[in-house]
């Protein structure tokens, strides 16, 4: 058994096997996410904070509760500790140019005639990336709010989709976004945060969802973003949620996703490359239904 141990205590080193092997083996079952042998020690400091936060006294307390059925403190408190949220505004920013020049421009007319426009941010943590969309197609079609324009927001983690949903940000994140959009959809919040504007936040819609599980999605999306979520899952989970995304594109949809993320599987015969980590549903697979 793991005991809580003080901070200093060399107990605290490093998880042991058999906890390892617990913990790796209910996140992939519950969420598909694959847990590294070189995140050990940080997964371990991670759930020493969690323990003291649950008043739970040791790491295989924590996982006979989960594994039990009944820890759902737990098990939302676990979601966040086994990734790492790192995210900002317009981050890769050549994916809101492709977006907008892959996605926006061919439907403008068609969008201004009461054409139907999905985008899907899957895996949006604090709602920075839903919020980038948004203020890439307000930039480009100001009358967007009176569209048939929709972003869905996923994401699995129920607290962190809490604070998208409320929509406040340190004002030092928003130096990542352009001077004109900033100028024209964030104002203050507070002495030291910032709110976007309601053209933003109303195109979007939060939900929590596991990508792992059943989908209910009708789509079909014409542009999703997946973006450094699937570095978590092992090789067959990514080849899997490639072809569901492909399944979801709407005829010349574009997907894109993190800079180290690569398709794989049958989807890679679905979707051609259309730039740097951008992808495109072909001819061949609209033809066929994908």
């Amino acid at each position: 058994m793991t005991l809580l141990a003080p901070r200093d205590s060399p107990a605290e080193a490093l998880l042991s096997d058999a906890d390892f092997a617990r913990i790796a083996e209910y996140s992939r079952r519950e969420f598909g996410l694959f847990q590294q042998e070189n995140k050990r020690q940080l997964l371990h400091s991670r759930l020493l904070r969690l323990l003291a936060d649950l008043d739970c006294p040791d790491i295989a307390t924590f996982l006979d509760r989960l594994e039990s059925g009944v820890g759902g403190p737990e098990r939302e408190a676990l979601i966040p500790a086994l990734t790492t949220n790192v995210t900002s505004f317009f981050r890769e920013a050549h994916h809101f140019r492709q977006f907008s020049d892959g996605v926006l421009h061919p439907r403008l007319g068609d969008l201004r005639r009461g054409g139907r426009l999905r985008i899907w941010s899957a895996g949006c943590s604090e709602g920075q990336e839903p919020c980038s969309i948004a203020m890439t197609v307000l930039d480009l079609l100001p009358e967007a709010p009176r569209l048939n324009i929709r972003i869905l927001a996923t994401d699995i983690d129920a607290k962190i989709l809490a604070r998208a949903r409320i929509g406040r940000y340190p004002v030092a994140e928003a130096q990542s976004i352009p001077a004109t959009l900033r100028a024209a959809f964030s104002r203050p919040a507070g002495a030291d945060h910032f709110a976007l504007d309601e053209r933003v936040t109303g195109m979007i819609r939060f939900a929590a969802l596991n990508l792992v599980e059943s989908w209910p999605l009708r789509g079909p999306f014409d542009a999703i973003f997946c973006r450094n979520v699937a570095i978590y899952f092992d090789k067959p989970t990514q080849a899997r949620l490639w072809s569901r995304f492909a399944e979801l594109l709407a005829p010349g949809g574009m997907l894109f996703i993190g800079h180290s993320e690569r398709v794989s599987g049958p989807a890679a015969g679905l979707l051609s490359s259309a730039g740097i980590t951008a992808y495109q549903l072909t001819s061949a697979a609209e033809r066929t239904g994908s």
